[in-house]
């Protein structure tokens, strides 16, 4: 599906729009409920532009092309996109597809702000075309591993499947986990039943499960699985990746959806302008915000600065990344580079480990910040 031009540009301006392209998951196998999320960040944040002002009084105006989670559709967005004139691109969730983008922003030469995939080699070399404003991923799991050792957490399995970014991360917990007495043990999801997974929890005498698969599926059934078998009522079960922050998951597992703990990008407590943003995003979603839709809105604060400072030239913004200094929905925004990373990036983006609330499954309770 290819998204039209946002409506929410002004129909009479006084000049031409200022175009950013956005990417978006918006249909399977995309995770859609995280890309309805960074839409809507993305969206709200264009229209609060547009109401003040807008680019130099012209009206900012999002392109929107779905990725579906394909790294090749993807690469043919950035293409088109790039052609449509855009200035700057914006967005994207998935780890893989973000990095088959950067490669081909950073080859056209067109500025992208990756809002929210993390995987720590979002180019194949350092490049100065691309920023990000998710935090590295080496960064989020090393705290997400922290965490498992002060809850006293030594022996972890892992449930995963192939992909770059489940590779990667179970690289970064057994590279931080191993030094402090902590083992890590794989088990291939596309050999394994949920069963299989219990039986093996038992037979390593694991503490802790971690989900680094898809959701719903396998993700659901592991996790009933692993809640109704009596050898395993102690054994916690993780999602780094962060698949229990969206609704859907409580639609789909209820009360053993909870106690889950997964990585989130955000503060302990919002300033005004996140607060601000935070009811309109949930009356916009009819539901709880995301820290996904708040880097979509935070993509687009970043974006629209920048093009106020220095225009609409590709160059121009590419140059600007270490100068920035904006105050976003969740602190100040501020790019560096940072050893390892080969993009742009907001070092000092907020970590919490959290997890849904037993008695409230609404509710977050954070376990961790770093």
């Amino acid at each position: 599906m290819t998204t039209p031009t946002s409506p929410l540009a002004p129909e009479r301006t006084d000049g031409p729009s200022v175009r950013i392209g956005a990417l978006v998951p918006l249909t399977p196998p995309g995770w859609v409920e995280a890309g309805r999320h960074l839409l809507a960040g993305l969206e709200l944040a264009v229209r609060d532009v547009n109401d003040t002002g807008g680019i130099a009084g012209r009206p900012l105006e999002l392109v929107v092309r779905d990725t579906a989670a394909d790294p090749r559709r993807a690469t043919a967005a950035v293409d088109e996109l790039a052609g449509l004139g855009v200035a700057a691109l914006a967005g994207e969730y998935h780890s893989v597809v973000a990095r088959a983008a950067a490669a081909r922003a950073d080859a056209l030469g067109l500025p992208f702000l990756c809002s929210s995939a993390v995987l720590d080699a979002l180019t194949g070399q350092p490049t100065q075309w691309v920023a990000r404003l998710a935090p590295a991923q080496s960064r989020g799991w090393q705290i997400y591993a922290d965490f498992l050792l002060g809850a006293g957490h030594r022996r972890i399995v892992v449930a995963t499947q192939p992909s770059v970014y489940w590779a990667s991360g179970t690289r970064i917990l057994r590279d931080r986990l191993a030094p402090r007495g902590g083992t890590v043990i794989e088990l291939d999801m596309n050999a394994l039943d949920p069963t299989a997974v219990c039986d093996a929890l038992v037979d390593h005498g694991a503490t802790a499960l971690l989900l680094l698969v898809g959701q719903p599926e396998p993700a659901v059934s592991i996790v009933k699985s692993v809640r109704r078998d009596q050898r395993l009522t102690a054994t916690l079960i993780g999602a780094p990746a962060g698949q229990p922050e969206f609704a859907g998951w409580a639609t789909w597992l209820g009360d053993d959806g909870t106690a889950i703990p997964f990585l989130r990008y955000l503060p302990e407590r919002l300033g005004p302008l996140g607060a601000r943003v935070g009811t309109v995003l949930r009356e916009r979603l009819a539901e709880a915000p995301s820290f996904v839709a708040f880097e979509g809105y935070d993509t687009v604060v970043v974006l629209a600065e920048v093009l106020r400072s220095h225009g609409a030239d590709r160059a121009r913004i590419a140059e600007s990344w270490p100068r920035v200094a904006v105050e976003g929905t969740r602190g100040q925004i501020e790019f560096s580079r940072t050893p390892g990373i080969s993009v742009w990036q907001w070092a000092r983006a907020p970590v919490q480990v959290v997890d849904r609330d037993p008695t409230a499954s609404d509710r977050f309770r954070i376990l961790h910040a770093g």
